[in-house]
């Protein structure tokens, strides 16, 4: 049983370790859930993390049935999802920066509006899928470490394996940005975290339009 294993594990392990070094890269991902976890709670941290891993399936399996030749095949396509994804992430930071900015009268900047789980996973999702060139690289990363046509169970160990692998990345990030040492971090420096955090959404955003 093990020796029939062999060939999935060839191609799951680098696919694991291409995927991992990918995660624990710093982008839109880490600040959407450091931001959410340290202004709201563990449990919406966790949750958006929850939408990224959710977000990694479907790129997963975009990436298994070739939408990079998709992209190829209609680059328009592509450059349609770029600009909706940079401008998704720059009206992110805008509104960061609009949140710190300082209001007449008002010495302390207001509480994080409450949000509902359900939208602490979509914010997750939608910061993931926001990103097409995620979708590019899953891609790649398939054509380096799969074989061209993978068995269905073959593609499904995939996707387990890189949702898994974003899940407790981002859920680690949640947990370590909830903490009360960290919540007291951000509570005292919340204006120059946030704009921090938005200027490299604007950067992320405006490098996505830009870069064609």
């Amino acid at each position: 049983m093990l020796f029939s294993d062999l060939p999935y594990l060839a191609s799951l392990l680098p696919l694991a370790l291409l995927w991992t070094v990918a995660v624990v890269t710093p982008g839109p991902n880490f600040f959407n859930t450091a931001q959410l976890a340290a202004s709201c709670s563990r449990r919406h941290g966790v949750v958006a993390s929850a939408g990224v891993a959710t977000g990694t399936i479907i790129w997963g399996l975009a990436g298994g049935l070739g939408i990079k030749s998709l992209f190829t095949a209609a680059p328009m396509l592509y450059l349609a999802f770029k600009i909706i994804g940079g401008c998704y992430l720059i009206y992110l930071g805008l509104k960061l920066f609009k949140r710190s900015a300082p209001t007449t009268g008002q010495a302390v900047l207001p509480d994080e509006p409450r949000r509902s789980l359900f939208s602490a996973w979509r914010f997750g999702l939608l910061g993931n899928l926001s990103n097409p060139k995620a979708a590019l690289f899953v891609a790649t990363a398939f054509a380096s470490t799969m074989p061209p046509s993978p068995s269905p169970a073959l593609l499904t160990l995939a996707v387990i394996t890189m949702a898994t692998l974003s899940f407790s990345w981002y859920s680690s990030v949640a947990l370590v940005f909830s903490s009360e040492r960290m919540a007291n971090l951000y509570s005292r420096s919340r204006k120059w975290l946030d704009r921090f955090a938005g200027s490299c959404y604007l950067l992320f955003g405006a490098h996505l339009v830009a870069n064609r």
